[in-house]
């Protein structure tokens, strides 16, 4: 029974109190990377969730996306330091394949291991439960395809004009990665 209870508290919030504790005791010794929490996405987080989207994406989910997401009980999370909410990702869980909809860093926050961080959470959400995940990418989100590159994803394919663009429709690489 208790183990329950702390893989539901596990779930809910992903952090090592005593990373913090260090930082306090010792300024210095514990990286900003360590001290980013990752948790469960609340519809309260969606005002700031929704500024970070807006702010990188020219054709940006609606709020209404994202209650779909809640709703449909994707693992949605959020990345955050001092209350301050610097990323978000959801993740779609099917028979045996996992897929990645979107995972977004603020402008400003952006090259910290941010993205990094939330992409590891997702492959370990996702593993034990899936032997694939997919997801789709811009070819011209450079840095986006090279984290995913980094992470060991795979391309395996195309689809043509699947994103809208400025001058019409852009597409998108797929790409996957086994995390059986």
């Amino acid at each position: 029974m208790l183990g329950m209870m702390l893989d539901k508290i596990k779930d809910f919030v992903v952090y090592d109190a005593d990373r913090e504790f260090y930082a306090k005791l010792f300024p210095g010794s514990v990286g900003r990377k360590d001290l980013m929490r990752l948790r469960k996405m609340r519809s309260s987080d969606l005002p700031g969730v929704m500024t970070i989207e807006r702010a990188n994406y020219q054709f940006p989910w609606g709020e209404d996306i994202f209650r779909d997401c809640f709703r449909a009980n994707y693992s949605c999370w959020v990345c955050e330091e001092q209350d301050a909410v610097l990323g978000y990702c959801i993740l779609a869980m099917g028979v045996d394949e996992a897929h990645v909809l979107n995972i977004c860093v603020a402008p400003d926050e952006q090259g910290q291991g941010i993205g990094r961080k939330m992409l590891e959470n997702l492959i370990e959400e996702a593993r034990g439960r899936a032997e694939t995940m997919f997801l789709e990418v811009r070819p011209s989100n450079t840095v986006a395809l090279a984290l995913y590159q980094n992470m060991g994803f795979n391309e395996i394919g195309i689809r043509k004009g699947y994103y809208p663009a400025e001058n019409g429709r852009e597409d998108a690489i797929m790409l996957a990665l086994q995390v059986f």
